[in-house]
C-alpha cells in the first residue's frame, strides 16, 4: 500500500522547547496527529506530566483500532518515563506491541542479532522493485528504530534492502538484552552485516548515530557509503583549545562534578533527562560519567581521516541539539572522503533537528543520494 503522507511544518504544541520538540518529532513522523498533539499538550504542565497525559491517549487510540495513534503517543509516553525503572520497561514493551500491530502488513520481519553474548533487535524490509543493495539504519542517543520506520521504509521503496536495528545502550538491545553502549560502533555494525551476511552496503546514522555512523565507516570495509544525519565530530570542537583541555581535567575531579551535575539537573529539566539517559545507556550511576561519555565522541576517536568512501552530511540551520557548525568541522575532518553537505533551512520547513519538518523533503533527497552513489547490484543473501 501506499506510504502516508507526513505532515510538513515545525509547530509550537507546547512552551517548553524540550517538551515541543519531542512532540513535533512524533508528529513529523506521521505517529502523532495534529489535534492529538494538541490536545495533549494542553494537560502538560512539566515534563514529569507527560507519560501519564500521553499513556492515556495512546489507550483512546487504541481502543478506537488506531494503531498508528497508539504507538505514537506510547512512544511520547515511554520518551519522557524515567530510567531505569520498572515502568520503563513496560512503556517500552506496550509501544513495541502497537507498533507491530501498526505496521502489520508492511513485509517487516524481525531478528535477533547475536551480539557480545547478547543481541541487538534489527527489522528487516525488503526492497521495494529490482534490488539496489543494501542500507543500515539506526538512531542516536534517546531513539527506537521502529520510530524512524517512516525513513527507512523510504529506503525500502527506493529499492534497497532496508535492515533498521538498535545498537548498543539502544533501544531493546538496552531494555530487553542489558546490552549497554558503546562509542566503537563498527562493532554492532559488523555484527549486523555479518548476521544478514551483507558484504556492501550503506550506513545511515540518525542524530547522534550521526557520529558513530563516521566512526563504523572509519574501521568497517564493507560500508560503501555512509550517512551522518547530522554530525557531531567533537562536542568540543567549537571552543578554544584551553576550554577542551579544561573540561576534560574538570571531569577528573568526581565528587566536584556529581555535585555540580546533581545542583543543576534540579535547576534544568533537560539536563536531567539527558543525564538520566546517558547514564541509563552505560549502565552507570555518577552524573560523571555522563559528561565522561559524551566527552568520549571526539576528532581523535572518531578517526575522520580513515574514511574514504562517499558521505553525505545531512544538517539544520537551526539545530540546536547538533549545530552546522559541527557538520562544518565534520566536513573539514574528512580529508579522504568524497562528502555532500546538505543544510537544510526554515524556508523549506526542515532547519530543526533530524529535518522535523519535513520529512518527504530530507528522505527524498537521501534515497536519491543513495541511488547515485550505490549501483544497482545483485540482491545478496539474508537471514
Amino acid at each position: 500500500m501506499p506510504a502516508p503522507q507526513l505532515p510538513i511544518g515545525f509547530q509550537r504544541f507546547h512552551a517548553n522547547d524540550f517538551v515541543n520538540y519531542q512532540l513535533n518529532r512524533a508528529h513529523a513522523l506521521g505517529t502523532l496527529p495534529r489535534a492529538t498533539a494538541e490536545r495533549g499538550a494542553l494537560r502538560i504542565t512539566r515534563p514529569e506530566d507527560v507519560p501519564a497525559v500521553f499513556g492515556a491517549l495512546a489507550s483512546e487510540a487504541e481502543r478506537e483500532g488506531w494503531w498508528t495513534e497508539a504507538a505514537g503517543c506510547s512512544r511520547v509516553a515511554e520518551f519522557f518515563t524515567p530510567r531505569p525503572s520498572d515502568e520503563q520497561v513496560a512503556a517500552y514493551e506496550r509501544y513495541r506491541g502497537l507498533w507491530d500491530r501498526a505496521v502489520a502488513d508492511e513485509g517487516i520481519t524481525r531478528h535477533e542479532v547475536p551480539f557480545e553474548g547478547a543481541f541487538l533487535p534489527a527489522l528487516r524490509r525488503p526492497a521495494v522493485g529490482a534490488p539496489r543493495g543494501t542500507v543500515l539504519v539506526f538512531g542516536g542517543f534517546d531513539s527506537v528504530i521502529e520510530e524512524f520506520f517512516p525513513i527507512w521504509r523510504s529506503v525500502s521503496e527506493a529499492g534497497f534492502d532496508a535492515i533498521a536495528f538498535d545498537g548498543p545502550g539502544q533501544g531493546g538491545a538496552r531494555t530487553r538484552h542489558g546490552v549497554p553502549h558503546t562509542h566503537d560502533w563498527e562493532r554492532p555494525v559488523a555484527a549486523v552485516l555479518d548476521h544478514f551476511k551483507v558484504e556492501r552496503a550503506a550506513l545511515v546514522g540518525m542524530s547522534m548515530g550521526g557520529y558513530w555512523s563516521i566512526r563504523a565507516a572509519s574501521r568497517e570495509p564493507r560500508i560503501a557509503a555512509v550517512v551522518s544525519w547530522s554530525p557531531v565530530y567533537d562536542w568540543l570542537g567549537r571552543f578554544p583549545r584551553f576550554v577542551g583541555s579544561l573540561v576534560r581535567r574538570m571531569v577528573g575531579f568526581t565528587r566536584f562534578m556529581n555535585a555540580t551535575i546533581r545542583w543543576r539537573m534540579r535547576l534544568f529539566p533537560v539536563l536531567r533527562h539527558v543525564v538520566g539517559q546517558a547514564n541509563w545507556m552505560t549502565r552507570t550511576e555518577e552524573p560523571v560519567a555522563a559528561a565522561r561519555w559524551f566527552l568520549g565522541m571526539n576528532a581523535e576517536h572518531l578517526g575522520s581521516a580513515r574514511v574514504t568512501v562517499p558521505t553525505l552530511l545531512f544538517v539544520g540551520e537551526h539545530d540546536r541539539f547538533q549545530p552546522p557548525a559541527l557538520a562544518t568541522l565534520q566536513a573539514r575532518a574528512l580529508t579522504a572522503a568524497p562528502v555532500t553537505t546538505r543544510i537544510f533551512t526554515a524556508v523549506e520547513n526542515a532547519d530543526q533537528h533530524c529535518q522535523m519538518g519535513n520529512l518527504p523533503l530530507a528522505t527524498a533527497e537521501l534515497c536519491g543520494w543513495l541511488g547515485r552513489t550505490l549501483p544497482p547490484m545483485p540482491k545478496q543473501h539474508t537471514a
